[in-house]
């Protein structure tokens, strides 16, 4: 019974998080948590930008919860959208 208690427990603090992965002129990528602000992070290659960004994610909600601030939930996955401009 006491694995499955903890199997439960785990399974609710469990949340997913929509990453957005930029290429940048330099190389590598910029990574950013829509659903949570001032969360980024930066890798060479996608495989490390989703390594890094648990990291972050990890290390962001892990201070909100220091500072007794609510933990925001992702509401729905962020939408991609193109406009054109005259520039």
């Amino acid at each position: 019974m006491m694995n499955f208690d903890l199997s439960y427990v785990r399974m609710r603090l469990m949340r997913t998080y929509t990453i957005v992965v930029e290429p940048e002129e330099g190389g590598g990528y910029f990574v950013t948590v829509p659903a949570l602000p001032g969360c980024f992070t930066r890798g060479n290659t996608l495989e490390e930008c989703q390594r890094r960004a648990i990291e972050a994610i990890e290390v962001h909600i892990a201070g909100l919860r220091a500072d007794g601030e609510t933990v925001p939930l992702e509401v729905g996955a962020p939408q991609l959208l193109a406009v054109t401009v005259a520039a």
